[in-house]
Parts: C-alpha cells; structure tokens; sequence
C-alpha cells in the first residue's frame, strides 16, 4: 500500500492547500507506478526518472503544477535515444522533500529505484 499523506514533508513555502496536498501525492504516486522505469539519484539534491513511451505529456503537467505551488523544484526533461528521462533538482535545503519523492517512486514501483 502506498502512503499517500505527505506526513509533514511538504515545506511551508508550498502554496497547494493543505486539504489538496494529498490528492497531489496520490497523482505522483499512480504516475509513479504507471509511468516510471527507472529512478537513479544521481546527487543529493537530484533525482532522474526514466519514463515509459508515452509518459511524456503526464509528467510535463505534473511538473508544471508541482512547480507552482512548490518553486524551489526544477524539472527537467531530456531524451536519450528513445527514453525521455524527467529530472527532478532541488536546493539542499529541500533535499528531505526529494527523499520523500524518492520513497513514493520506491512505494509505487518497487523494481524501478537504483
């Protein structure tokens, strides 16, 4: 089963309401089981996700909500070859909300985490 509540993770500076918070992580959490590959975190403060054929357009809406109610995000979004892969960056300050990230991809999808 997957947690869905934010259990404290989510930083003040969100702007989502706190009613919503949990809805937004149940969306995370089924793109997470439907859409991801792989996720490797390449640094601290970076996570990279390789999507599935198809994900693309998904993952772009949740970043670009994500990124407005939670600015200190950075999404990115690369091809290579045939796999788009979304990257996630954050400020070490916010480096607990990528680990909770992480730990919802791991949830979601137990074989795609390296």
């Amino acid at each position: 089963m997957i947690d869905i509540e934010p259990a404290g993770w989510v930083p003040d500076s969100c702007t989502l309401p706190t009613a919503e918070q949990p809805f937004r992580v149940a969306e995370f959490a089924t793109f997470f089981a439907e859409s991801v590959q792989a996720a490797t975190r390449t640094a601290p403060t970076r996570l990279d996700l390789a999507l599935a054929a198809g994900a693309d357009s998904t993952a772009r809406d949740l970043a670009a909500r994500e990124s407005g109610c939670c600015s200190f995000f950075t999404f990115a979004f690369t091809e290579d070859g045939s796999e788009t892969v979304m990257r996630i960056d954050v400020p070490t300050a916010y480096v607990e909300v990528l680990d909770a990230f992480e730990q919802l991809v791991a949830q979601a999808n137990p074989i795609s985490s390296t």
